[in-house]
């Protein structure tokens, strides 16, 4: 009986390990094609902000990964800067996980910078992050060379409410709605107000709020407000060598 239970222990402690090995392997392969996945629905994520200027009549949600793959590496300069405005060397954007940026001090966070260029041009898309009512928020905002208008803007979220707060994705007309509205006022920066009640069409600062989530609008422009200030001191950098390069071709000419 000892020796019949001492066969059934081994068998036991072999299958386990057995297991513990397979699934061991299964995860190392379904990762890296995790991994993978992930990439390209942030970048896809990534793209809808630029979604008019890919031409053709192209739609994100109609490129295959593939397609999104080769726009990144045709048309797509990436890099990351530091709230100070300067550009860090060997840093890969793909790898800047902006959930856990937010936990770190303000002068040591990174932020990736995406420049898409279509045609004669250039359009820069940056990331940010908030709070909305239940959990995180977070979007990206694509900007035009003026650096002020933005060109298109795509949001997620992590647990708001479907038919409210989760319009913010869901809803395409939310984000078709920061279309040309502005971010400076007079040189200043203002942000874009997400109004309950409706936002008035001359008005440029402002956009249609969601009726009922008010809590995750707010969160919208919050977001939107902190995080582009981040970039302040990059934007204000890209000016300045704009405006070098216009005042260079005058003399020259």
């Amino acid at each position: 009986m000892e020796n019949s239970s001492n066969k059934v222990f081994i068998f036991v402690g072999i299958m386990t390990v057995v297991v513990a090995l397979l699934l061991a392997g299964f995860r190392q392969i379904t990762e890296k094609q995790a991994l993978l996945n992930e990439n390209i629905f942030n970048k896809r994520a990534i793209l809808a902000a630029v979604e008019d200027y890919l031409g053709d009549g192209l739609t994100v949600g109609g490129l295959s990964d593939e397609q999104v793959q080769e726009i990144f590496d045709q048309q797509m300069e990436t890099l990351v800067v530091g709230t100070n405005g300067q550009i860090l060397e060997d840093v890969d954007a793909a790898n800047v996980d902006m959930a856990k940026e937010r936990k770190k001090p303000v002068d040591e966070r990174r932020l990736p910078v995406y420049k898409f260029k279509q045609g004669g041009e250039e359009l820069f898309i940056l990331s940010v992050r908030g709070n909305g009512l239940w959990d995180e928020i977070w979007g990206n905002i694509a900007l035009r060379n003026d650096l002020a208008t933005i060109a298109g803007a795509s949001f997620d979220h992590k647990g708001e409410t479907p038919g409210l707060g989760a319009e913010i994705k869901d809803n395409p007309s939310f984000s078709e709605n920061f279309k040309g509205k502005k971010l400076f006022a007079d040189g200043r920066f203002v942000g874009i107000e997400v109004k309950k009640g409706g936002a008035e069409p001359t008005n440029e600062y402002a956009v249609d709020g969601i009726s009922g989530a008010t809590v995750t609008a707010d969160g919208v422009e919050k977001m939107i407000y902190d995080g582009i200030q981040l970039y302040q001191p990059y934007l204000d950098e890209v000016r300045e060598e704009s405006s070098a390069s216009v005042t260079g071709m005058l003399i020259n000419q």
